[in-house]
C-alpha cells in the first residue's frame, strides 16, 4: 500500500475517534443491533474491532472469508426494496463489520448495496441522522468487497430486504 493510502486510513481513524468523542451523550449508538422482532438476524458473526496496532487495510478489515462470501452472494431481488442512490465515503476504519450509515433508512435493517461496476455487498444499513440527499458513510470491508478505492466517493443504490 502507498505511504499516502496509509497516511489517509491514520487520518481518517483519527477524525472518527473526534466524531465518537464529540457525539451527544444521548446519541444513539451506531453500533446498536437491531430487535429480534424489527430486523433478521445475519446469518454470520460480526467481525471484532481491529487490533490497536493496525496501520493497513487488510489489518483493519477483521471480517472473515465466511463473512465475505455471504456479503458477495448472488442478491435475491425478490423482496427487496430500493430505497435510492448515495454518494458514500469511507466510514471510521476501526468500526469493524459490513455497514453502511446512510439518510435512506431511519432504522437498523439488513440490506444490499450496488456499486456503478457491478458489484454488491449484503450488509447492515445503519441510520445517519443526516437529511435527505446528504451523503453516507460506508465500512472498510464493504468497500474493499465493492472493488471501489478507498478514497473514492462511489455512488450506491441501496436496497432494504
Amino acid at each position: 500500500m502507498l505511504p499516502s493510502a496509509l497516511t489517509a486510513l491514520a487520518l481518517l481513524s483519527a477524525c472518527a475517534e473526534v466524531q465518537q468523542a464529540s457525539a451527544p451523550v444521548d446519541a444513539p449508538a451506531p453500533s446498536a443491533a437491531p430487535s429480534a422482532s424489527t430486523a433478521p438476524q445475519p446469518a454470520v458473526q460480526a467481525a471484532p474491532p481491529p487490533p490497536p496496532a493496525a496501520a493497513s487495510a487488510e489489518a483493519l478489515d477483521t471480517t472473515t472469508p465466511e463473512q465475505r462470501a455471504a456479503a458477495t452472494a448472488a442478491p435475491e431481488p425478490a423482496g427487496e426494496q430500493a430505497l435510492g442512490t448515495t454518494v458514500a465515503s469511507l466510514g471510521s476504519p476501526a468500526d469493524p463489520g459490513l455497514w453502511i450509515e446512510t439518510p435512506l433508512v431511519s432504522s437498523v435493517s439488513q440490506g444490499r448495496v450496488e456499486a456503478a461496476n457491478g458489484k454488491s455487498v449484503k450488509l447492515e444499513l445503519r441510520p445517519s441522522g443526516g437529511a435527505a440527499g446528504s451523503g453516507s458513510e460506508i465500512s472498510l470491508p464493504a468497500m474493499r468487497l465493492l472493488e471501489v478505492p478507498l478514497t473514492d466517493l462511489p455512488e450506491l443504490t441501496v436496497y432494504r430486504g
